[in-house]
């Protein structure tokens, strides 16, 4: 399999290409050059595949040969082994055809250590192989920061540095990152939101002259296309819980830079029956108003209790609108250029098409909190703000009776507990493990939105 650039400056790219550069040269965002597509009998055959089978099956496809295969197996099986619950992605039932598929059970309890606990163990190999050492840099809206610390920080071959909003992450989010210890793990709090975090990110990763010759940038944020790669399994695993793909399913997915829905469309491509993809955003909405009303356009921040979901820019967006656009990366980045200068719409044509496959609702703070009171008091299930989203989302925007929705449950409720307090909730109880953590010395230094000095630490710790 080969990938290309969003942006039409580079093609022909290997998967260890993409995995080890994460945001292309030009700026784009790696996608295939193709989609591989699976027949209503290949996908009637995984059904009785484990979560780690089905996910080495998927990924065999993408990765192309960069791996052994018994060393991909290997890579997977050691990934999940270490998640508390023995199905991986297990579903629970809410009321009659909706679920909830509980994604906050690896080790720092969010969606994320499902595709950065495979995403280091693939860093490792290459790295160990080829005898290098890389400068992992990262912007985090909370969970991504630690799970790629958990992910990543074992390798001898790798420094990591994560930046996160200063005082714009939950406690817990912090602290996941902050009491990691290690002589390779640095954490910056930047002065400002995630999306100031993220463009520090891509400016360092657009100029890297300021590292040693022998030393680069690599990704673990969503723009890393291993990890949509690894977020395309538990889609297809649920879908064939739940009958596919002799029958469609529907998914509501609590989303902020749109990379965990955009692998949810990824694997509707692929072949798995999805009736629609609900995008589920907090206060804000660039991309409900995007889907709802044609409207692409740069809001004021609003700090929310999903504070994972407080992004203003949907990165992984770009990659659903060059499929839209016909792969004129041109018409997209003219798009791009004029959202960021205040605002852009699509053709008639395309909104409808768009608006086909994708539903949306915005979900305050307020009904987040009464969406968390009422699942709790309705079916004893507690979930996090963000998960909650998803299940507001999925009811208010309505389904087809016969066809089941699964909600997309994306952190652990202990992570935020100031949202389940919120609720009239007593706050839930961290497990014991990360509990133990959070007695070590907390280690993170706050540091100005400025690009220049961002790039003179992190080429003083690169020598």
């Amino acid at each position: 399999m080969e990938y290309l650039s969003t942006r039409g400056g580079s093609s022909g790219q290997g998967f260890e290409d993409v995995l080890l550069t994460g945001l292309a040269p030009d700026g784009g965002l790696f996608v295939p050059a193709e989609l591989p597509h699976f027949s209503a009998g290949e996908l009637s055959r995984m059904r009785d595949l484990s979560y780690a089978e089905l996910a080495t099956r998927i990924a065999s496809i993408f990765t192309s040969g960069a791996f052994p295969a018994a060393e991909l197996r290997r890579m997977i099986e050691s990934s999940y082994a270490g998640f508390s619950h023995p199905q991986v992605a297990p579903l629970t039932a809410l009321a009659d055809g909706e679920y909830v598929l509980e994604l906050f059970h690896g080790p720092t309890l969010a969606f994320k250590d499902f595709a950065l606990q495979v995403l280091g163990r693939m860093l490792d190999y290459i790295l160990v192989r080829d005898g290098r050492r890389v400068l992992i840099l990262g912007a985090t809206s909370g969970d991504t920061g630690s799970a790629a610390l958990e992910g990543c920080r074992h390798s001898a071959q790798v420094d990591i540095c994560i930046l996160h909003p200063h005082e714009k992450v939950s406690a817990v989010q912090r602290k996941q990152m902050t009491t990691v210890a290690g002589e390779n793990v640095r954490n910056l709090a930047v002065e400002g939101n995630f999306d100031d975090c993220q463009r520090l990110v891509k400016a360092a990763f657009a100029d890297q002259s300021f590292l040693p010759p022998d030393r680069q940038l690599v990704a673990v944020n969503s723009i890393n296309w291993a990890r949509i790669v690894m977020q395309i399994v538990y889609y297809i695993h649920a879908g064939l819980r739940l009958g596919a793909p002799e029958r469609a399913v529907s998914f509501a997915v609590p989303t902020g830079n749109f990379g965990d829905i955009y692998a949810g469309y990824l694997a509707r491509e692929m072949g798995l029956p999805v009736d629609r993809l609900i995008v589920a955003t907090n206060e804000n909405d660039i991309l409900h108003r995007f889907i709802s009303a044609n409207e692409y356009s740069i809001a004021p921040l609003r700090h929310t209790l999903s504070p994972s979901m407080d992004i203003l820019i949907s990165s992984n967006f770009e990659r659903y609108l060059y499929e839209l656009l016909d792969r004129d990366s041109e018409a997209l980045a003219q798009f791009m250029a004029d959202g960021a200068a205040g605002g852009a719409s699509l053709a008639d044509r395309r909104w409808r098409a768009m608006r086909e496959v994708f539903a949306s609702a915005s979900v305050d703070d307020a009904a987040t909190c009464a969406t968390i009171a009422e699942v709790w008091r309705d079916h004893g299930v507690l979930l996090d703000p963000h998960s909650a989203i998803g299940v507001r989302a999925a009811r208010d925007c309505g389904r087809d009776p016969d066809v089941p929705v699964i909600c997309l449950a994306t952190a652990h409720p202990a992570k935020f507990a100031e949202a389940v307090s919120a609720a009239g909730l007593p706050p839930p109880e961290l497990p014991e493990r990360l509990q133990r953590q959070f007695r070590q010395p907390e280690r993170y230094r706050v540091v100005e939105n400025d690009l220049a000095g961002l790039t003179a630490m992190l080429g003083g710790w690169a020598t």
